[in-house]
């Protein structure tokens, strides 16, 4: 199980700007994640957080890329299934460079909520909704907040062109 040994994270994201960014494919697997992370950054006392939503996992990194610099944090959610063609191996190795790209770059942390699944069973699993066994959605809204706090006490933020 993925979840095992997961830390539990938690932190006073007060005062702190982040954004949701979520894809549009697979909505229900979406709506959980969604929710997840939506109830991770009330709980961390993230005042607002506003939802940007683009069309699918591929568009996450150029959106996050444009919204670095007006945030402490992102949360890049989507959801890719395996299928029988080599686009699944593109698209995971693609969002998971380009949102760590970002990151790096700006050195804004962003929190990633990126499900890659063999199948539809697995990613509703993962989904934090009612059944499911882990809450991906959650886990990636904390440790974003979690990071933005730990940078904000420990490395002010300059931003790397």
């Amino acid at each position: 199980m993925s979840g095992e040994g997961a830390p539990v994270v938690t932190a006073d994201g007060a005062g702190l700007r982040v954004a949701v960014v979520a894809a549009s494919w697979h909505t229900q697997v979406m709506d959980g994640l969604i929710a997840g992370a939506q109830r991770a950054l009330a709980e961390s006392g993230v005042e607002s957080a506003p939802l940007v939503r683009v069309p699918g996992t591929v568009e996450l990194s150029v959106a996050c890329a444009r919204l670095a610099p007006a945030y402490d944090a992102l949360v890049a959610l989507g959801v890719v299934i395996r299928g029988g063609t080599p686009h699944f191996e593109y698209v995971c190795s693609g969002v998971t460079h380009g949102l760590t790209d970002v990151s790096t770059r700006t050195g804004v942390p962003i929190g990633f909520g990126v499900l890659t699944c063999d199948d539809d069973a697995q990613a509703l699993d993962r989904a934090g909704l009612a059944g499911s066994s882990e809450d991906k959605g959650h886990e990636a809204a904390m440790a974003a907040v979690a990071t933005a706090v730990t940078l904000r006490e420990h490395a002010p933020r300059t931003l790397v062109p």
